[in-house]
């Protein structure tokens, strides 16, 4: 296993997953974690659609400063897949709004509908979101008490995803 492999294991678990987990903090300093359905493009962008007034939204509105996770739930216990992120995120606008319709909700195996602006401006209240990842690891892969290939831990771990040393095909 190398840098690379974790790379397309990221890419393989985002593709096989359909929720995030948004972390994002209130006025307060208190933590909030909501489910939201997502697209991403690469490894870098990961883009949702929130009510503007859900208190997530709210949050990244005043900080937009948010961590993510994608996890596997349906794999059996001790054999763990995830993605993490810490990212910026904010309301989508303008030509990012149409760079963003394209790649949400994307991929044809989730028959899922497309959106149009009218979906998300306007009165509709709705809006399309996006995280740009700052940093990315994922649970290092390994099988139940054996140490990883890559670093040789035999415990979970976290491993940074390098996104630079292998863009997924298109650039992403």
């Amino acid at each position: 296993m190398t840098a690379d492999h974790l790379a397309t294991h990221a890419r393989d678990l985002l593709a096989a997953n359909r929720y995030l987990t948004l972390g994002t903090v209130d006025p307060d300093g208190r933590p909030w974690t909501t489910p939201v359905y997502f697209a991403s493009a690469g490894l870098r962008e990961f883009y949702w659609t929130s009510q503007t007034d859900a208190l997530h939204s709210r949050n990244l509105a005043e900080r937009p400063q948010v961590s993510l996770v994608v996890f596997d739930s349906t794999v059996l216990p001790f054999h763990g897949r995830a993605v993490y992120a810490t990212a910026t995120a904010s309301e989508l606008a303008g030509e990012e709004l149409d760079r963003g319709l394209r790649a949400y909700p994307a991929r044809g195996d989730r028959n899922a509908v497309a959106l149009t602006r009218d979906d998300v401006t306007g009165p509709s209240p709705y809006r399309l979101y996006r995280a740009t990842a700052t940093d990315v690891w994922v649970l290092c892969p390994r099988p139940p008490r054996q140490p990883c290939p890559l670093h040789a831990i035999d415990r979970d771990h976290r491993a940074r995803v390098d996104l630079d040393a292998a863009p997924a095909p298109g650039g992403g």
